[in-house]
């Protein structure tokens, strides 16, 4: 017998909500099913049993949060009787993880973007649906309790929303002499409405950011030229399957610069400051629900063609609800690049905590420069570094800036291996 505990998606995650349990109690579990869905900081994910066995207790019932470590079910073999003596199902304050793990039963399996939790029915009166049909759903506003769901164990589709909205009558047209544009609705002028956990997230954790790291700023501009003829030659040699972009020459070149300004590899953490023996750059990606930052290891040891693949990879399991808790953790810089916006010309980036810098990454475009006393045109990409004061000062973020336009500049040095 074992206990399934509420799984730590992240360095910030401190309490978890159990949105929806796949399974009821005396339920057989094979090793590897899914058994609960539930709803982080930043994601919502599907625990998957690690062992075989029955589902003996469900100790947290859906909707209700728990800190990090409480323990949510037991699996075992059937038949064995559960106390709950210790069982805190309640969300509280005081509750807090044990303070030894105990055995962990359940990892992560996928991850979904977040939505509003799952409103089931059965014992909790609520309505299954997915993801798409709930958001479906809350934009027309209709009501999930009235549609007849014809997904898996009565889950409502998609296809069943259209359904429904396709049944409604349609709204009756305007009498003779009544304004042709919608009525005013009473009330105020606005709607308030509950941001998404991720939203509540970013907006939390942006605030600490900028009320607690005293930033600075530098702002360079790069020449791009020799980079773009670089990257349109691995392109033609390794073909489609093996593209990179120009930001995987971006986080190259930071990492390599990061060798040799390790106070930006570095953290300020209780009065001391934590310099990483490791180079992993968070690469921010955006998602209609807000923005994620996962990892990309070891960026210094690795090609460009393999941060090129690592980070499609990436941007793939992102975009598709499928990035591991791995995927979360060990960052040590971010870059955030907006240059598929190409009117984006610079912009300044909030530092994503505990790193003491994130580069901000504009569109690379023609523009008007003057070599040798002569105006021409060349391809310029403005970079600009918010750097945490307590860790770096101005000079040294100069010249970290410097050296990732020297790199950008000369290509060839990011192929180069040591």
């Amino acid at each position: 017998m074992a206990d399934v505990i509420m799984p730590k998606m992240g360095d910030a995650m401190t309490e978890g909500k159990v949105l929806s349990w796949r399974k009821k109690v005396g339920d057989q579990v094979s090793k590897g099913e899914p058994i609960a869905e539930i709803e982080t900081d930043k994601v919502n994910v599907d625990i998957e049993a690690e062992e075989a066995g029955a589902l003996l207790d469900i100790v947290v019932a859906e909707g209700q949060s728990v800190p990090v470590g409480a323990k949510i079910a037991v699996i075992g073999a059937p038949g064995t009787k559960v106390e709950r003596r210790d069982a805190r199902p309640q969300s509280s304050p005081d509750v807090k993880p044990p303070a030894a793990q105990p055995q962990q039963v359940a990892k992560h399996a996928t991850v979904s973007p977040p939505t509003q939790p799952a409103a089931q029915t059965g014992d909790a009166g609520r309505v299954k649906a997915s993801p798409l049909a709930k958001r479906m759903a809350e934009e027309r506003g209709v009501d999930l309790s009235r549609i007849t769901g014809t997904g898996p164990d009565g889950r409502v589709t998609k296809e069943d929303v259209e359904a429904f909205l396709a049944s409604r009558p349609a709204a009756a047209p305007p009498a003779p002499g009544a304004p042709s544009g919608p009525a005013a609705a009473p009330g105020p002028d606005y709607v308030d409405e509950t941001p998404s956990r991720m939203r509540s997230t970013i907006a939390r954790r942006m605030l600490e950011s900028k009320q607690q790291v005293p930033h600075f700023y530098i702002t360079a501009e790069v020449g791009m030229d020799e980079a773009l003829r670089a990257r349109q030659q691995l392109n033609a040699t390794y073909g489609e399957q093996q593209r990179v972009t120009v930001n995987d020459f971006v986080v190259r070149a930071v990492a390599l610069a990061l060798r040799k300004f390790p106070n930006l590899n570095s953290a300020y953490v209780e009065g001391k400051i934590r310099r990483f023996r490791r180079i992993n750059v968070a690469i921010a990606i955006a998602l209609p629900e807000g923005l994620i930052a996962p990892v990309l290891r070891d960026c210094d040891r690795k090609s460009i063609v393999q941060l090129g693949q690592d980070a499609k990879a990436l941007a793939e399991r992102a975009r598709s609800g499928h990035l591991r808790p791995d995927d979360y953790e060990g960052g040590t810089f971010t870059v955030s690049n907006l240059g598929m916006f190409d009117f984006v010309e610079n912009f300044i980036a909030i530092i994503n905590p505990p790193h003491a810098g994130i580069l901000a990454v504009g569109a690379a475009q023609p523009r008007p420069v003057v070599r040798n006393g002569q105006l021409t045109t060349a391809t310029t990409m403005q970079v600009t570094i918010s750097a945490d004061h307590r860790v770096t000062d101005g000079a040294e973020a100069a010249q970290f800036l410097g050296e990732v336009k020297r790199l950008l500049e000369n290509p060839f040095l990011l192929f180069l291996t040591e």
